[in-house]
């Protein structure tokens, strides 16, 4: 396999492009929304509408839906949580819960040797669990792991100040900035992380 071919995986099996648009687009919707109309409720709805027609349109198109379906659900708690509320900043409080989650398991998957990209990305890579007798390669997935509870707890250390200061405008915009683009340098530091050790070694190779 390719390296190219490695890091179409690694970009892939952490949601990828669309699975990105899926999450993240309906939280523009509600911010650009909001702006205009003053209404959670209005704004909430357009979001949950939005991702409802990304998940009819890959349908239609016959792609995979597991991420529009995820994001339908996701948008639909957000959308109940700000009606519910009637904070507008609400309705990015799930994302928040969500980095602190993800952060806490990725950080104790490293902490305790069973890191959570060497289990996503093993089976993907040919590997299946075979690396956890490589003290090498299960090195590189507990760094790579790192990276990603890096991306957890910056989002939070920058968006909770934010979200208790009840600025929708500035925790929309930090949830933007640190959405795809840091998913992507994530994503890019994983590829550089586990394609710049040895591969694994050949008598813990699964037979083909």
């Amino acid at each position: 396999m390719s390296q190219e071919e490695d890091k179409a995986r690694i970009l892939s099996a952490f949601g990828g492009t669309k699975g990105l648009i899926d999450s993240g687009a309906p939280a523009l919707i509600f911010l650009i929304a909001f702006n205009f109309t003053k209404e959670v409720r209005d704004s909430a709805y357009l979001a949950l509408a939005f991702s409802l027609v990304v998940t009819l349109i890959r349908l239609i198109k016959r792609d995979t839906i597991q991420h529009a379906i995820s994001g339908v659900i996701g948008v639909a708690f957000c959308a109940w949580l700000s009606n519910r509320s009637g904070k507008a900043e609400d309705f990015y409080l799930p994302g928040l819960w969500t980095n602190a989650i993800y952060g806490a398991a990725y950080a104790l998957s490293a902490i305790i040797r069973w890191p959570v990209v060497g289990l996503i990305l093993g089976p993907l890579l040919g590997e299946n669990l075979k690396w956890r007798k490589d003290p090498i390669r299960r090195a590189l997935y507990v760094r790579a792991t790192w990276v990603w509870v890096g991306l957890f707890a910056a989002r939070l250390v920058v968006q909770y100040p934010i979200y208790l200061s009840g600025n929708v405008n500035a925790l929309g915009t930090a949830r933007l900035i640190m959405g795809f683009p840091m998913f992507i340098l994530a994503a890019w530091l994983t590829w550089q992380i586990v394609k710049s050790g040895p591969k694994l070694r050949e008598d813990l190779r699964p037979a083909p």
